[in-house]
């Protein structure tokens, strides 16, 4: 963990690294844009910073198309979070838990943007082996997934169907429940994608995918979620942050301490 934390360290140390998450925060970028806002950089020195913020895990890339793609990956910030801060301030992480306020939302009283979308791109280096880490991401989502949609007081349980046409479900009382994803894809223990709002409603098409690699010992999981329609403003915030809590925080504490 000591050098995970130090090549976030270097990656936060120099102010055009930390002025590119900036502008990855409100939207992933290609090479070309990036450069576009530091017009007294080279192109190469651009190239060079990525580079290390991808060392740092704070910036994932994806090939679109002969583009690449640069994300913002904000989960090594809140690994450094619980090390340095967390501790120290236990109130501190309620300030993670929009997405609760997501899922709870029943709506009416937010404005509604136009159709739009967004896509979040995540990873967390998992010190467990990936069979354990799919099991727990299925089998056992029910040791830590904290988020419900259940009405505040009542107790529910989660049930998840690795299989294709399986479900991700929430239940409570009788015939009460929620869906939170429709499995579509499974390929085990490498990869499973869903269908699933996630909290949100209305004309929303949502869907979001896990896969697992092997790497160093351990396993790397890399979260993929896009939303289209009519997206509320906070809706991509509220996610992002959201799943930074449940991977970055309580699945991984889960996965390592078993």
């Amino acid at each position: 963990m000591s050098d995970e934390l130090s090549t976030v360290f270097k990656a936060l140390g120099h102010p055009t690294r930390r002025e590119i998450l900036d502008i990855l925060k409100i939207s992933p970028r290609t090479t070309g844009e990036l450069n576009d806002h530091f017009p007294e950089v080279t192109r190469y020195a651009i190239m060079k910073h990525l580079n290390i913020l991808e060392e740092g895990k704070l910036v994932l890339v994806r090939r679109e198309g002969k583009y690449k793609r640069h994300f913002l990956n904000a989960v090594p910030l809140q690994e450094m979070h619980e090390r340095w801060v967390g501790k120290y301030m236990k109130s501190a992480a309620s300030s993670l838990l929009n997405f609760r306020r997501a899922v709870q939302d029943k709506g009416g009283d937010k404005p509604m943007d136009s159709a739009k979308g967004f896509r979040i791109e995540q990873e967390i280096l998992l010190d467990a082996p990936r069979d354990e880490v799919f099991r727990a991401l299925t089998e056992k989502v029910e040791e830590w997934w904290e988020f419900r949609i259940a009405p505040k007081g009542v107790t529910s349980h989660f049930t998840f169907e690795p299989v294709p046409g399986g479900q991700f479900t929430e239940k409570w009382g009788e015939k009460e429940g929620a869906v939170w994803g429709n499995v579509y894809y499974v390929n085990a223990p490498e990869e499973i994608r869903m269908h699933g709002h996630l909290g949100m409603h209305g004309a929303v098409n949502s869907a979001y995918t896990y896969r697992l690699l092997e790497e160093e010992g351990g396993t790397l999981l890399q979260l993929s979620h896009t939303a289209s329609g009519v997206i509320q403003e906070q809706w991509e915030e509220e996610h992002s942050k959201g799943w930074e809590y449940l991977l970055g925080t309580l699945l991984k504490k889960y996965v390592e301490s078993n």
